[in-house]
């Protein structure tokens, strides 16, 4: 693999698994402990507190995505217009906590970071290069912010 070649990822267990918001890093916002990225993410999509905190709670990213999925319960009105700002602070969030991640997504260089599946066009590329790719996008975001952190630190 050359250094332009694009960064794909998807499945935990994959090369820059880390980068899937389902990977195991808690993350803590707003005083709450979330086990995944992903926990947050769902869980943002309701006005319910209980369903919140049921999503919050549960164990596995997976669990949380299936509830956060799941349309008998109603979803906060104008969820679209806010789903790419909680998604850039719960992939702040994971990044900034862990200082693994973060040399590990600065390693990227200025490589492309895409989300390659075919079960999302929005978050992912659609697996045919199609789609939004807004995770890789915030990702590559998050990267850029930590570059600029890294570069004020070594001016000051």
């Amino acid at each position: 693999m050359t250094n332009n070649e694009p960064i794909k990822f998807y499945a935990v267990n994959d090369e820059y698994g880390e980068f899937s918001n389902f990977a195991e890093y808690p993350i803590m916002i707003d005083a709450k402990r979330w086990p995944t990225s992903e926990h947050y993410f769902q869980a943002m999509k309701f006005d319910d507190v209980n369903y919140v905190e049921k999503i919050r709670k549960t164990s596995k990213a997976f669990t949380a995505a299936k509830l956060g999925r799941d349309r008998t319960v109603k979803i906060k009105r104008g969820w679209d217009s806010m789903r790419i700002n909680v998604m850039t602070i719960a992939v702040r969030a994971k990044f900034t906590q862990h200082p693994n991640l973060a040399s590990m997504l600065l390693s990227t260089g200025n490589r492309k970071i895409i989300e390659h599946t075919e079960n999302d066009d929005f978050w992912g590329d659609g697996g045919n290069g199609r789609g939004k790719n807004m995770l890789g996008i915030i990702l590559m975001r998050i990267r850029d912010e930590l570059m600029a952190q890294q570069v004020d630190a070594a001016e000051n």
